[in-house]
C-alpha cells in the first residue's frame, strides 16, 4: 500500500470538472476535499483513494460503477444517512469519489477536538451506525471500510456514511484506515458482515478511549499484523459498553456479538447516560469551513447569492477575556487607519513580545498565503500575532493597558464589521472561570443580554480554551456573539471575539468568517 498525498494543482480539474479546494481529512490511504463542481456549480466532497495496483481500463469502470450502484442501493434504503455518490473516476492511480455536499462534521474531527466521548453519547452514535448496517447486511452489503473517516455527524440528525462499495471494488482486501481492519482483513481472508461488526467496535472503542484499540504503526502491513496478532488492550473508560466493545473485538468472526445482543447494550448505555439526548456540538471550526466552501462555490439561487453578499456587514465586535474594563477606551494616537494592503507580500518580522507598549511599532504587511479561502490573506502583526482577514480589512485601532495588555480592532472601516484580538498577562485562573466571573457580569449589564447554550471548556492549539456566545441588543442592532478565550502559559491568554448581526449568524458569509479567523489565528513566538 502507499500514502496517497495531496499533490494536486488547483489548476487541475477531477474528471475534468471538480476543482479541488482543500484537504480537511486524511487517512493511510485516503484525502477527503472540500470541492467544487464547475459544471453544477455545486459545493462537492471528493473521496481521494490511492489504489495499490496498476488500474486496467475495463477494472477502473467496474471499481467507478460498483461504488455508484452501491452507493444509490444504500441510498434508497437509508435516505439520509447514506451519502450520495454522483460521481466516480479512475485517474493517475486513485479513485476518485464524489459526493453530495454534507452538512456535518467528520468523526475523526470531532475526536481530534473532544479527545474522547461519554458511553452514552458513543452508544447514541453506535445505535445510528447499527441501523445502516443493519439495512446493508440485511440487502447483502458489506461495507468493510468502515473508519472515523467514513462517519459524518450532523448537529441534528443521525449520522451520515459514506465509502460503501469501495471494499472488493479493488484487487486488495483493505484500502484505507488499517487501524479499524478487522483480524480476517488483515489476513487477506473473504470478508462478510462480522468485518463491519468489528469496525463499529473498533469506532466505539475510539470514541470512548480516545485512541484506536490497535495503534497505526507507520506501515499499513505493520499495523495490520497488529490486528490480527496482538491482544486487545482493555478499555479503561468505556464503561456500560466496556462487554459490548471487547464482544464485537473478539478475533474470531465466529464468536463476535451479534447485532441484537450489541443494540441490547447500545441502549442500556443510552439510557442510562441523562446527558446522551444531547446532540454534541460539532463547534464552529467544520460548520464554518463548510460555509466558506459554499461560498466559494458560485451558487445561481437568489438565497446563496444573498448569503455571499453578507460577508459586507458581518460584524466582529471587539472585546477583552480579562481587564475587561481596562480596555474600554481606544487611544488615538494608538490607532493604525491606514491598514494593511491585502497585496502586500513580505510578511513583517514579528517583535518576539507581546506586550504592547506606546512606542511606535513598524508598519504591519499582510501577505497571501495558501490554503487561505478566496478573498482572505492573512495579516501579520507589529505585536507579533497574525491571522487571515478578509481582503479590504485594515486595522482600525489599538487599545492598551499599560504594558500588560492590548486590543487590536480589525475591520472595513465605515461599517460595523470588527475583529478583535485581545492579549493580557493578567489572566490567574482558568479560562471559563474568566469567563463566568469576569466577563459574563460586565455583559449581563448590556441590554439584551442573554446566553446561547452553555460555557463550554474547551482546547485550542493545544492550549486550554473557553468558549461563550451570547445575544445582545434588540431590533436591527441586536447581534450575535462568539467569544474564545486561551490561555499561553504563566498568566497570559488571548481572547478573540467573533460578532454578527443575529439575522447573519446562520450565513455562509459569517460561517466562513468565524471558521477563518480560529483556523489562521497565529499567536507571537516567544
Amino acid at each position: 500500500m502507499t500514502m496517497v498525498k495531496a499533490h494536486v494543482s488547483a489548476h487541475e480539474l477531477v474528471a475534468g470538472r471538480y476543482r479541488l479546494l482543500e484537504v480537511f481529512s486524511r487517512e493511510t490511504n485516503r484525502l477527503w476535499w472540500y470541492a467544487e463542481d464547475v459544471v453544477a456549480q455545486r459545493p462537492r466532497l471528493v473521496a481521494q483513494t490511492a489504489l495499490p495496483e496498476p488500474t486496467a481500463e475495463d477494472t477502473a469502470h467496474r471499481a467507478t460503477a460498483r461504488v455508484v450502484r452501491t452507493s444509490e442501493t444504500m441510498r434508497s434504503l437509508r435516505p439520509g444517512q447514506v451519502a450520495v455518490v454522483v460521481d466516480a473516476a479512475v485517474e493517475a492511480g486513485t479513485l476518485w469519489t464524489v459526493t453530495e455536499w454534507i452538512e456535518a462534521t467528520p468523526l475523526g474531527e470531532l475526536l481530534a477536538r473532544d479527545g474522547s466521548f461519554g458511553p452514552g453519547r458513543a452508544a447514541r452514535l453506535g445505535l445510528e451506525l447499527l441501523d445502516v448496517l443493519q439495512a446493508a447486511h440485511d440487502e447483502g452489503i458489506t461495507h468493510g471500510e468502515l473508519s472515523p473517516g467514513q462517519v459524518f455527524v450532523r448537529d441534528d440528525g443521525p449520522v451520515v456514511v459514506t465509502g460503501f462499495g469501495l471494499a472488493g471494488a479493488t484487487l486488495v482486501p483493505r484500502l484505507t484506515a488499517p487501524s479499524y481492519a478487522s483480524p480476517e482483513q488483515a489476513r487477506d481472508e473473504r470478508i462478510g458482515p462480522a468485518a463491519d461488526l468489528w469496525a463499529l467496535g473498533a469506532l466505539l472503542y475510539t470514541m470512548v478511549e480516545g485512541r484506536p484499540p490497535f495503534r497505526d504503526r507507520g506501515r499499513p502491513e505493520a499495523t495490520l499484523k497488529a490486528v490480527d496478532r496482538l491482544p486487545l488492550r482493555t478499555p479503561l473508560r468505556a464503561g456500560p459498553l466496556a462487554q459490548a466493545v471487547q464482544g464485537l473485538l473478539r478475533k474470531d468472526p465466529r464468536e463476535r456479538l451479534t447485532r441484537p445482543v450489541v443494540r441490547e447494550a447500545l441502549t442500556r448505555a443510552l439510557n442510562e447516560d441523562t446527558d446522551a439526548d444531547r446532540r454534541p456540538d460539532a463547534g464552529p471550526r467544520l460548520r464554518g469551513a463548510s460555509a466558506g466552501v459554499r461560498r466559494a462555490v458560485p451558487m445561481r439561487s437568489k438565497r446563496v447569492m444573498a448569503a455571499g453578499t453578507a460577508l459586507a456587514v458581518v460584524t466582529v465586535a471587539a472585546a477583552v477575556l480579562a481587564a475587561t474594563g481596562a480596555l474600554s477606551g481606544t487611544d488615538p494616537a494608538d490607532t493604525d487607519t491606514a491598514g494593511a494592503s491585502p497585496r502586500a507580500t513580505a510578511p513583517a518580522a514579528p517583535t518576539g513580545r507581546h506586550t504592547g507598549g506606546t512606542a511606535p511599532t513598524p508598519a504591519p504587511t499582510a501577505s497571501s498565503s495558501p490554503g487561505l479561502p478566496a478573498g482572505y490573506h492573512r495579516y501579520n502583526a507589529p505585536e507579533g500575532f497574525s491571522v487571515a482577514l478578509p481582503d479590504g480589512w485594515k486595522r482600525l485601532a489599538t487599545a492598551r493597558a499599560t504594558d500588560l495588555a492590548y486590543r487590536v480592532t480589525f475591520g472595513r472601516g465605515g461599517d460595523a464589521a470588527t475583529l478583535a484580538v485581545t492579549y493580557t498577562e493578567r489572566v490567574d485562573r482558568d479560562p471559563v472561570a474568566v469567563w463566568r466571573d469576569d466577563v459574563e457580569p460586565e455583559l449581563a449589564k448590556e441590554p439584551g443580554y442573554r446566553r446561547v447554550g452553555t460555557l463550554r471548556a474547551t482546547t485550542y492549539q493545544g492550549r486550554e480554551a473557553a468558549d461563550l456566545e451570547w445575544l445582545a441588543g434588540s431590533g436591527d442592532a441586536r447581534v450575535h456573539t462568539f467569544g474564545r478565550g486561551f490561555l499561553l502559559g504563566g498568566r497570559r491568554g488571548f481572547s478573540l471575539r467573533f460578532t454578527t448581526p443575529a439575522a447573519a449568524w446562520d450565513d455562509a458569509a459569517s460561517r466562513q468568517a468565524l471558521q477563518t479567523f480560529l483556523r489562521t489565528f497565529q499567536v507571537p513566538k516567544d
